[in-house]
């Protein structure tokens, strides 16, 4: 592989070098590598430059033949940046067998791979190779400094790739590499751990920042781009059962691993996933089944994902993430000891209020919880510790708010779900329910009833023409869980319709409530339609209505809007993602960061959060039922065509297509936080998106002819989310539109929708009363007892106390809003830093900034929108300003900071 150099290719390469000298360039001969695993890239400034260097000619002889000569060499020496894995990995009996390799120089064997063939063979150029040898430790932290001296060939030409293969044995996070050269020093990100030669002796591949689609990629690299994805998919697994983490399997399976029946029976569960519960498919973990239930996994060990889908170790790292929520059931166990009886109300309002003004005395072994955020206050001269929760902010700014109707209404529009308010088009309203099972459909809502409470200023006919009715409609979804939910201990459930009329100010005002309770085999149906009325009793009942509803609302949000249309959605579109494209794959690296740590939140969900007997099933009105209700909505609801933004608003009559207007859609509510700023969010992530798509696809022929993007989407839609397979709404991939259609909608759902509904978490839901996820008692006129009437006559205030979550549902939920509301100090949010391979290609570079410099626009217009008392929605004496969507944020709960990905 060697050639005699020309004058003419050594004349180059000086010229190049004397041109060079006065200016510090990365090399000519490498583009920074960009990690085949795929997680956050750290990417250094500043490394854009390049010099050009030719490659050096061959002479031949008249007949063909090659005359080969050696040609001259450059020592290159690189370091390595990496990290330990836990502490108990750095303490392990192999830690003197590694120690013995450093010593020896032969800690981590690293290959440098050419990207273009050698141009007088054809055939791939070899690689260059070193062992890189520890040459520093420090004790006080887990980073390590590794050091190797590569001998390469003046014309080896860009480096496509590099292969490590690590000699330890223990796992070793590799965060980057920097090889320095006589033109500069160039830093490889990788930020992926690579398993011991012991467990895996495969060459961990890690890919340039040189984005390829398939039938552009080098040859010399098309090997080990189909090797490393089939390496992922499975194809080079040489056992079976349950994965290790280190073989980095992407699979799917359904969620069969929520219910525990070997435990107890009563924690038995249905399969989540098929014809009869049809769902999302999340990560196969290959466990052993239950004994019980051939159909259920055991729920031993942890909850595989591929470690590189891990929350970051970074040693120093606030206490989140994975290691708080494996701890919540503990946590937990310490709240209930607390507590006398923990399922006594609070005894009055003073004693909710005292949660955050005085607190809970804990033992001094109180375990976790100090770690929790924001949580615990440490009295030094005290004898106990406090429990002590930070006011949210709704509490902060008016302690009264969540009473008020205004309230009520405007956080439909700007709280913590704005995805369900819906525009009334028909009327009278009608249950589509089978009313031989449910009863009779026809709503008691009738249009005297709403006549009297927007005072005549105008006819039905009127308001539905000129969109002025509104509804939070919770009917026909919930009506046949009712019965059933309420033999669940402890817990009461009613379907519910709310009606909203819109006034000229651009504000809802909350007109009526109608509950109902299906027949059963002893009572026939039961329903009554509930106003704000204007004396004592009819105030009273309209509060415990509108508690009904809100809960009703906080469930939905949690299972629906938050769980299933992020997290269980997004995670089909990362496995089929790291199956089929390379991590060299354009669209792979688009999307790459609306992906990071999803995986692995969706695990902690399922092993803490949504599992049988989780903080959901006993904090929440549906109880064992949750995931059963999630599916329902799934198979009823969810459309992919439908959760882009904009189509979203459309579908729920929110919005109108209109070409003239600034978005493309005209608001039915003109002031309507979540999608005034929503939209401009999706503006901004479709036209860098759209310029993305356009610049690697520039002609549509180019997309039907990509297998791997083909091979993705129809994984996507077959597999991934495979009960819906056959439905004719999903999207082709044929034109560009078609693929920033799709693109936009997946990073939306990661980011703006995500943030919409998460980060408001505690703001929100920490003052349960605005929030309760649970009701306890029925309504006092639903064939009450002698007492039960008296008691409500006598002691509204009880009433509605006990009608709200137990002080161990409350404080538990508290907790987990705030740990689920909380930034951590790692999150990255849009726009912050660019991924390494758009910072190399000058026009998707370009193409980022202004995607950068729009959100900071958005940040500044959010602002301004704020403090304009005319936005009575987001505006005025003691309204929470609506920041869920500023895109960036501090640490911890700020209550807005949109992250590229769904991370908490």
């Amino acid at each position: 592989m060697f050639c005699k150099e020309s004058s003419s290719g050594l004349q180059t390469l000086s010229i190049a070098k004397s041109l060079s000298s006065p200016f510090h360039k990365p090399s000519p001969l490498i583009n920074p590598i960009w990690t085949g695993r795929r997680d956050k890239l750290c990417r250094p400034r500043n490394l854009g430059g390049r010099c050009k260097v030719t490659a050096s000619q061959s002479n031949s002889e008249p007949k063909g033949n090659i005359v080969k000569e050696k040609v001259k060499k450059i020592k290159v020496k690189g370091y390595i940046q990496a990290e330990e894995g836990t502490v108990l990995e750095g303490l392990r009996w192999s830690r003197g067998l590694d120690d013995i390799a450093d010593i020896a120089g032969r800690s981590l064997l690293v290959e440098l791979i050419a990207a273009e063939n050698d141009t007088r063979t054809l055939m791939e150029k070899d690689p260059v190779e070193d062992y890189a040898q520890r040459v520093w430790f420090d004790g006080e932290s887990a980073d390590e400094k590794y050091e190797c001296v590569f001998d390469m060939p003046e014309d080896f030409g860009t480096v496509g790739a590099i292969r490590i293969q690590n000699q330890h044995h223990r796992d070793i996070f590799i965060k980057e590499m920097e090889l320095e050269l006589p033109s500069g020093s160039v830093t490889f990100s990788c930020h992926s751990w690579v398993a011991p030669k012991s467990v895996d002796p495969a060459k961990r591949i890690f890919f340039s920042s040189k984005s390829y689609i398939p039938s552009a990629t080098p040859e010399p690299l098309k090997k080990l781009r189909k090797e490393e994805l089939e390496t992922l998919q499975g194809k080079n697994r040489k056992k079976v059962g349950e994965f290790a983490k280190h073989e980095r399997v992407y699979d799917y399976d359904v969620y069969n691993d929520v219910g525990d029946p070997d435990k107890d029976d009563e924690l038995a569960r249905p399969v989540i996933g098929g014809l009869s519960h049809p769902y999302p498919r999340r990560c196969k973990t290959g466990r052993k089944r239950s004994d019980k239930d051939p159909s259920t996994e055991k729920r031993e060990g942890d909850f595989y994902v591929p470690r590189d889908e891990e929350f970051s170790t970074t040693k120093g790292t606030a206490f989140t993430g994975k290691a708080i929520l494996a701890a919540l059931p503990s946590v937990f166990t310490q709240v209930e000891s607390i507590l006398l009886d923990p399922k006594s109300p609070f005894p009055h309002f003073k004693s909710i209020e005292d949660l955050f003004d005085v607190g809970i005395n804990l033992p001094k072994d109180a375990g976790l919880l100090p770690m929790l955020p924001k949580l615990i206050k440490v009295i030094s001269e005290a004898q106990d510790d406090l429990l002590q929760f930070d006011p949210p902010i709704l509490l902060n700014k008016d302690r009264f708010s969540w009473i008020r109707d205004d309230e009520f209404a405007r956080q439909t529009l700007a709280g913590l779900n704005p995805y369900c308010i819906q525009l009334v088009t028909e009327w009278p309203l009608q249950s589509k329910l089978d009313p031989a099972v449910y009863g009779d459909p026809n709503s008691l809502i009738t249009w005297e009833i709403v006549e009297k409470e927007i005072r005549g200023v105008m006819s039905v006919d009127e308001a539905l023409k000129n969109k002025r009715l509104f509804m939070l409609d919770y009917h026909d979804l919930l009506l046949p869980y009712v019965n059933k939910v309420r033999e669940l201990d402890d817990t009461m459930l009613y379907a519910s319709r709310t009606l909203f009329f819109l006034s000229d100010d651009s504000t809802l005002r909350p007109v009526a409530i109608e509950l109902t309770r299906p027949p059963d085999v002893n009572r026939p149906q039961w329903k009554q339609v509930f106003t704000p009325g204007y004396d004592a009793t009819s105030c009273w009942l309209w509060k415990l209505a509108k508690t009904h509803v809100v809960a009703h609302d906080a469930g939905y949000h949690q299972l629906i809007s938050h769980w299933l249309r992020t997290h269980c959605c997004m995670e089909p579109y990362i496995i089929a993602a790291n199956r089929q494209l390379s991590a060299m794959h354009p669209i792979f690296r688009l999307l790459h960061p609306h992906f990071r740590y999803t995986m692995e939140i969706n695990a902690r969900a399922r092993q803490s959060l949504v599992n049988a007997g989780g903080i959901i099933e006993t904090c929440f009105w549906p109880g064992k039922y949750s995931l059963e209700l999630s599916s329902d909505v799934y198979g009823k609801l969810w459309r992919f065509d439908k959760e882009g933004l904009p189509a979203d608003l459309i579908n729920r009559g929110l919005a109108v297509e209109d070409e003239k207007a600034e978005h493309g859609v005209r608001l039915t509510i003109p002031d309507y936080p979540f999608a005034n700023d929503g939209l401009m969010l999706w503006d901004a992530l479709k036209e860098w998106i759209t310029d993305y798509v356009n610049h690697y696809y520039p002609d549509a022929g180019l997309i039907t002819s990509d297998e791997e993007l083909q091979a993705w989407w129809s994984e996507v839609k077959n597999i991934g989310h495979g009960d819906k397979k056959d439905e004719p709404w999903w999207p082709e991939l044929k034109t560009q539109d078609d693929l920033i259609g799709v693109a936009t909608t997946i990073a939306w759902v990661a980011s703006g929708h995500h943030a919409a509904v998460n980060f408001g978490q505690y703001g929100y839901g920490g003052y349960f009363p605005n929030r309760p996820t649970t009701t306890r008692r029925r309504m006092p006129v639903e064939e009450p007892t002698e007492e039960e009437l008296k008691e409500f006559y006598e002691e509204p205030e009880k009433v509605l106390l006990k009608t709200f979550p137990s002080q161990k549902q409350a404080t538990q939920v508290m907790v987990t809003l705030d740990l689920l509301s909380t930034h951590s100090p790692d999150e990255e949010y849009l726009g912050e830093e660019p991924e390494a391979s758009w910072v190399d290609e000058p026009v998707i570079f370009a193409a980022y900034e202004r995607f950068k410099g729009r959100l900071q626009y958005l940040e500044g217009v959010i602002d301004e929108r704020n403090v304009n008392v005319s936005l009575k929605n987001r505006a005025g004496a003691g309204v929470v300003k609506y920041e869920l969507l500023k895109p960036i944020s501090e640490p911890g709960v700020t209550g807005m900071g949109v992250p590229y990905s769904v991370s908490i």
